[in-house]
């Protein structure tokens, strides 16, 4: 299976010294490429077209288009991929500036929903949340918090194959060891896509943005596998694109917890080749030979 990764424009060699006991010799290494990335988005209202600076965030340049529309969708500023007639990089005299500026252009009789927008929208690569006003602001209701729920049974088997599966995917964090990645697994275990970034919320909201596009949401029959930490923000977007079962390969914070317990979201912790911790067991989740 052939899974989309990132292009090539996000590792970049430079020369350094690496030292091992007492000697030091010169080293080709690859590293992890982070730039900003600033998302617009152009909507009509009474005929006239306005263009809003949206966020900058610190990004892997890669599947820019699917992590702006993850990002929009995710914040509730749109709901629906038909809402975006085009999305891309902006005209610049500047090729840099063009590489780091992106503009969703909205349908003409759709008005985006900025009150949703009441954050300082600068974001770092390792936090997503931070500039929200407060927690309550982030407390986004998923469009698929309604959806009918099928009883499902997953194997123990098929949660301990799923980081190697990963790992053997992830490329660019083999070559320069600071990559996050998300993967969206099917419940028997298959890799159906993966996206990385240098900041673990743009992962998701690339694999988000990616689903999104391709009419696959929501993913309630989806496995999504995180390579680091389960933050609030990523249980909550997991939410909004209707994800009901989360394993991390690090620990969750309490409010990630506190989140998947509110929407009924299946999560798992410090999955390993062998153990992981259940924080929360979805009602219509059952994980054979183990609960």
């Amino acid at each position: 299976m052939k899974t989309p990764i990132l292009e090539n424009n996000s590792v970049q060699k430079i020369e350094i010294i690496k030292v091992k006991g007492q000697s030091a010799f010169n080293f080709t290494d690859d590293i992890a490429v982070e730039e900003p990335l600033e998302i617009r988005v152009s909507y009509h209202t009474n005929g006239d077209k306005n263009t809003k600076n949206i966020s900058v965030t610190m990004r892997t340049p890669g599947n820019d288009a699917e992590l702006a529309a993850g990002f929009l969708f995710t914040e509730g500023i749109i709901s629906s991929n038909n809402q975006i007639q085009n999305v891309g990089h902006q005209q610049a005299e500047c090729s840099r500036n063009q590489e780091n500026i992106i503009i969703a252009d909205l349908i003409e009789d759709f008005i985006p929903k900025l009150a949703n927008t009441d954050r300082n929208f600068y974001t770092t690569s390792s936090c997503g949340v931070c500039g929200k006003g407060s927690i309550e602001s982030i407390r986004t209701v998923s469009p698929f918090q309604n959806i009918t729920r099928t009883q499902q049974n997953i194997s123990v088997e098929t949660l301990y194959s799923l980081p190697e599966k990963l790992r053997s995917f992830q490329s660019n964090f083999s070559s320069t060891g600071g990559i996050h990645a998300s993967g969206l697994f099917s419940l028997e275990g298959d890799l159906l896509a993966l996206r990385e970034d240098v900041g673990r919320h743009n992962a998701l909201d690339k694999l988000i943005g990616h689903a999104l596009f391709t009419d696959q949401l929501p993913l309630q029959d989806k496995i999504l596998l995180l390579s680091g930490r389960a933050s609030f923000e990523l249980i909550q977007k997991a939410a909004m694109a209707g994800i009901s079962f989360v394993v991390a390969i690090g620990a969750p914070s309490s409010l990630a917890v506190d989140l998947a317990k509110e929407f009924d979201i299946t999560l798992l912790g410090f999955l390993r080749e062998n153990r992981f911790n259940i924080y929360h067991l979805g009602e219509n989740f059952k994980i054979e030979n183990a609960v």
